[in-house]
């Protein structure tokens, strides 16, 4: 699940950054890709339809990479499973 999440997070952020997704890995920072506040917050609104879930705005402030990313979106698809 891990790599589909990973896959799916870097192309949302390809998309929305218009960047292509071979030039930045996980380990990319948000630095790295020039992602400002402004844009993390669309990049949230983006994640949240691409995998239907929504992120807490205190998890989301925490996001720093493309790794924070796909480790705060596993854990709310985790708690969403868990609930349904």
């Amino acid at each position: 699940m891990a790599d589909e999440v990973t896959a799916r997070v870097i192309a949302v952020i390809a998309k929305s950054q218009r960047i292509g997704p071979e030039t930045f890995t996980r380990e990319s920072t948000f630095v790295d890709l020039n992602i400002d506040s402004l844009d993390g917050l669309q990049l949230v609104f983006a994640l949240e339809e691409e995998f239907g879930v929504d992120i807490p705005d205190e998890a989301a402030k925490q996001f720093k990479s493309v790794g924070e990313v796909v480790q705060g979106l596993e854990m709310v698809l985790a708690k969403k499973a868990a609930g349904s």
